[in-house]
């Protein structure tokens, strides 16, 4: 699948839409989601146009793999969600629930989460 520089999170990365940032550097941009499932739900997405996690893993360099994931190690850190825990998520195409076609990761945290997949 190509990339779309269409999407919302390429628009927010060129500053067109605004966003609740907690935090940016070289590689990633990290921010509020709009619509919270739980008390901390932030989205921490990388610089570079990549589609999906498979995308992100496949053609992003070392650089921008190990700059995405101390990112989130850091923003974690910043949140207070390493001790208690917190629940990362990367929705990968349609049957994984993704909505938005830039590799994203959700990090949610902040009470006990529940389950990791719903049943029905």
């Amino acid at each position: 699948m190509a990339y779309d520089d269409q999407n919302i999170f390429a628009k927010i990365l060129r500053g067109e839409i605004p966003c609740d940032k907690v935090y940016e550097d070289e590689y990633v941009l990290a921010f509020n989601d709009l619509y919270p499932k739980a008390p901390v739900h932030i989205l921490v997405i990388p610089k570079g146009a990549y589609v999906s996690l498979a995308d992100f893993g496949a053609q992003a360099s070392a650089d921008e793999v190990s700059g995405f994931f101390k990112a989130v190690a850091k923003i974690a850190a910043e949140h207070d969600l390493v001790e208690a825990g917190f629940r990362s998520i990367a929705n990968t195409g349609v049957n994984g629930g993704q909505e938005v076609p830039h590799f994203h990761l959700h990090l949610l945290g902040g009470r006990a989460i529940g389950p990791m997949v719903s049943t029905a």
